[in-house]
């Protein structure tokens, strides 16, 4: 499901983009009004230091929402492929205590599932993964008790999936809820972006006539870069998706017959 609040990212950056755009075509106008012979003196310099800042915080936010978009990824299938061995290993257990903890491990599953679904929603995940952390709990205490008389070498590989299993999801929480830049540069990165569009409608204040196709385009352009990036940094929220990825842990639930 689409967050409206990401997807309005688009639309309101290059509406602003337009509007400050104007400003500064009508701001350079007034002053080539003043100085014919010098009013636009020094733009060039300006134009080249912004739109070359504007260019290296593109190029290292993308760079870096790129990068956290694959560990999050990598997260999931990792925590699935651990639940999975840690599911297969509940054979070793005596009979008798398979089948609580089996359950256990089916709640385990569906909550965080629902961490997933939810991670966008931070008061909503928060709520889930409290709910996951309570049943990994369980299960840490089942696996323990099940494997108490079942020798030395069945609690070591049961307890060592169990832990790896655990681990995966508070690193998986962190990797979904903190991994992620200030909102000082994404401020900094839609500042300058505006910046640029009042310098850029300054330069053409010479120009008697508006070209409105360079002024989409420049618009368009611009804003359009600006949200790919804040949606690849939060990917369940807009149109990046990395819904494809969650199949590996509903194929695991789907296992656990």
């Amino acid at each position: 499901m689409l967050d409206s609040s990401l997807v309005a990212i688009a639309p309101l950056m290059m509406g602003g983009m337009l509007v400050v755009y104007e400003l500064g075509r009508r701001m350079g106008r007034r002053r080539l009004a003043r100085e014919p012979d010098g009013g636009l003196a020094g733009v060039g310099a300006v134009e080249g230091g912004i739109f070359g800042l504007m260019g290296l915080l593109i190029a290292f936010t993308f760079s870096g929402a790129q990068g956290r978009y694959d560990i999050r990824k990598r997260f999931v299938v990792d925590e699935a492929n651990a639940i999975g061995t840690a599911w297969l290993r509940l054979d070793l257990l005596p009979e008798a205590a398979q089948p609580a903890l089996r359950e256990t491990f089916r709640r385990y599953t569906d909550a965080r599932l629902a961490v997933y679904a939810s991670s966008f929603d931070v008061s909503a995940s928060l709520k889930h993964i409290a709910e996951a952390g309570g049943v990994g709990q369980s299960i840490w205490e089942q696996a323990v008790a099940g494997s108490s008389g079942s020798g030395p070498q069945v609690a070591s590989l049961l307890l060592a999936a169990v832990n790896e299993m655990l681990d995966l999801a508070n690193l998986r929480n962190s990797a979904a809820l903190f991994f992620h830049p200030p909102w000082i540069i994404f401020w900094m990165l839609g500042l300058t972006a505006l910046a640029c569009a009042l310098v850029a409608g300054y330069g053409t204040a010479a120009s008697r006539s508006r070209c409105w196709v360079h002024t989409l385009a420049f618009a368009l352009t611009l804003s359009l870069t600006v949200y790919v990036i804040v949606d690849l940094e939060f990917p369940r929220a807009g149109f990046i998706r990395v819904d494809a990825v969650d199949e590996v842990l509903q194929t695991a639930r789907a296992a656990m017959k």
